[in-house]
């Protein structure tokens, strides 16, 4: 088979929010606007735009998009470390000879970025995709599993018609998750190469 899995990247592969955290303290800052960093990393998964939401009005929520996009960098790479097991989960796809891609609703500079940072090689990154949106990178790349950490990326998988696999290491909850259809629950990351060297075996050659 032609193994193609793809991963979600926020909570997934990167434990994202000290960066985020600190991205959202200097956007306040600059703008004298009250933001709960700490809220809003409790939130992470869906798109940004969604949480300026509860701290902007809605006409200033663009340029205040823009705005954190540029000061990301700076603020959100250096302290985001990578999930346990996330580099050894690319690298199990791809020691089968697959394709490992990173589908992710984070702005597509930044997610790469992060990726560099912690030497996380991917064969793709697909960035500004949210839920059911992935499906159309995960069909186009022909992935036949999706893994996440959010509700989110189980609708995305399984509008795809990919396996959803999840770890329940994002905001929400194993439950949650199970009840959203996802397919295949894992503890964390590490559990992934024994997990796919399973699936790969049982797949018709």
């Amino acid at each position: 088979m032609n193994l193609t899995v793809g991963f979600d990247l926020d909570m997934t592969l990167i434990d994202s929010r000290p960066g985020i955290k600190a991205a959202y303290q200097a956007l306040s800052a600059e703008t004298g606007t009250f933001i709960d960093a700490d809220a809003a990393v409790t939130r992470l998964g869906p798109p940004l735009d969604e949480e300026l939401a509860y701290w902007f009005p809605e006409a200033q929520i663009p340029a205040m998009a823009d705005r954190y996009r540029e000061i990301y960098p700076t603020y959100a790479i250096e302290p985001t470390p990578a999930m346990p097991g996330a580099r050894e989960a690319i690298e199990a796809v791809q020691a089968l000879g697959g394709r490992a891609i990173v589908v992710t609703a984070k702005h597509e500079p930044n997610a790469r970025l992060h990726l560099a940072h912690l030497g996380i090689e991917a064969d793709a990154v697909i960035g500004w995709l949210w839920a059911e949106a992935k499906a159309g990178a995960l069909r186009e790349y022909g992935a036949q599993v999706y893994v996440g950490d959010h509700v989110g990326d189980v609708r995305g998988a399984r509008t795809a018609g990919a396996l959803s696999v999840v770890v329940p290491t994002g905001p929400c909850p194993e439950p949650e998750l199970r009840a959203a259809g996802a397919d295949v629950v894992l503890p964390d990351l590490t559990a992934l190469p024994q997990w796919l060297a399973q699936y790969v075996a049982a797949q018709p050659v």
